[in-house]
């Protein structure tokens, strides 16, 4: 894992970004340098087809990432991967068109043959994701992982990278000498082929997991986890395990001195102003972009049920204050008529016909953008919650107040990592996306959220 500006992203993912970028780079210098044939192709003409050709890869990288293209295939099925490209070829169509329509290579270049040649690429990169290939060689992607410990930690660690990374290849357990937890079932332990140097070095391992239950009193061999550091193999605690793997703060893997002494968790005078003024812009941007839907969608809701046609609800917000959150009214009238909250669960009954349609593409929470213009919230953040909901959470959930050390979002890493939660253990899932974003929070990893939030807006992706 590499960490960028706080935010861990995969080592194979950079360097094929960085691959398709130098592709798409390529081919618009080769196709131009292909045009001139005998003429005179000079470093300025070079510069103005690197220029436009990093444009268009960005442009597109961003969209894909948005889209979820890169992500791994257990996490998609093949139907969604599907649209996902046919939906990432149209939006590079838009890209590629845009910017040769504003940069218009000058004669002798054919704009339209470059083009053409650019989107053929493109197409290629996006069959071979499909395919389900990569472009870099396997010796790139393979990340081999030894998990220290056979207890019942060891086990959540082994099934979290078999789950979700299928770039590692888990050589088996180790037994530390020191464990009173019996192995748990079907572990393949390898601690009987010598000490833990002669392990790592026998099967090339590349990064330590440490996942033992208890590590006072020995159970740890201090020594050879430092000589093994020492020869470059990666070692980590089970919490930063899944901080780098998942993006999440696993409540089960965390203690209060891993959260106090551990880096993170900065506010800082100069990223909050800087974030209050982003809010600002971007929020009045967007009510400007989206002015014409939200008009529409007023007009849907007084047909349908007549007014009102936003609601206010009390929400907790920076430091446990609370304040009103406006979106559009998306259930009956007499949704709470009982007068005990619940949460909207999948097929609720009470979400009128309007309010289903505008809850699958998020247009329900447009109206929020007057709460970032007010200062109660942020366009990224956690999701601001109802106070009745918070102190039930707050009792059940350890932690869970930290997520009111932020301001709440309009969209946030919860929300583009895990479904619509309708449950405390829902709720549970979603708090240790959100203690990460906490943690890191950054102006690198807003930018990701709000991308990724474009593609589950496209995809109505967890939508209830």
């Amino acid at each position: 894992m590499i960490k960028i500006f706080n935010h861990y992203f995969r080592q194979r993912t950079i360097l094929q970004a960085m691959v398709y970028m130098v592709l798409i780079v390529g081919t618009l210098v080769a196709s131009m340098a292909w045009q001139m044939g005998g003429g005179i192709f000079n470093g300025a003409t070079i510069s103005s087809g690197v220029v436009r050709g990093g444009l268009i890869a960005i442009g597109i990288l961003g969209v894909n990432f948005a889209l979820g293209i890169y992500e791994w295939p257990n996490h998609l099925t093949m139907g969604q991967v599907r649209v996902r490209i046919i939906l990432s070829f149209f939006l590079a169509v838009v890209i590629v068109g845009g910017i040769f329509l504003l940069l218009p290579l000058d004669p002798p270049y054919d704009n339209d043959q470059i083009l053409l040649v650019l989107l053929l690429m493109v197409s290629a990169m996006l069959i071979m994701r499909l395919l389900g290939n990569e472009i870099l060689p396997a010796s790139y992607r393979r990340q081999r992982v030894l998990i220290y410990g056979t207890g019942s930690r060891a086990y959540i660690a082994g099934q979290s990278l078999l789950e979700n990374d299928p770039g590692i290849e888990l050589v088996g357990y180790f037994r530390g000498p020191q464990e009173k937890e019996p192995p748990a079932v079907g572990l393949d332990i390898v601690s009987a082929k010598g000490t833990l140097t002669e392990v790592v070095e026998h099967y090339g391992v590349n990064e330590i997991v440490v996942a033992v239950n208890e590590r006072r009193g020995g159970s740890m061999p201090l020594r050879e986890l430092l000589d093994c550091k020492l020869h470059g193999v990666q070692v980590i605690d089970l919490a930063t395990h899944f901080e780098q793997l998942l993006g999440q703060i696993h409540l089960e893997a965390v203690s209060a001195g891993w959260l106090i002494f551990g880096d993170g968790f900065k506010q800082g005078f100069v990223r909050s102003v800087v974030k209050r003024l982003f809010d600002i812009f971007g929020s009045a941007v967007l009510l400007l972009l989206a002015s014409p839907v939200m008009f529409v969608t007023a007009l849907m809701i007084i047909i349908e049920g007549g007014l009102p046609i936003f609601y206010r609800q009390e929400r907790v917000g920076l430091n446990g204050r609370n304040f009103n959150v406006i979106k559009f009214r998306s259930m009956r009238k007499d949704a709470e008529k009982d007068g005990t909250p619940r949460w909207a669960g999948a097929g609720d009954a009470r979400v009128t016909r309007v309010g289903k349609i505008i809850r699958k593409m998020r247009i329900d929470e447009l109206p929020q953008l007057f709460c970032v213009l007010k200062g109660d919230m942020s366009l990224v953040g956690p999701r601001p919650e109802r106070p009745y909901f918070v102190e039930r959470l707050t009792k059940d959930i350890p932690y869970y107040a930290l997520r009111h050390g932020i301001k709440p979002g309009l969209t946030g890493w919860a929300q583009v990592r895990y479904h619509y939660g309708a449950s405390i253990k829902d709720a549970e899932q979603k708090l240790q996306y959100d203690l990460y974003y906490v943690k890191n929070h950054s102006w690198l990893l807003d930018l990701i959220i709000l991308f990724e939030t474009v593609g589950v807006v496209l995809t109505g992706k967890g939508a209830q």
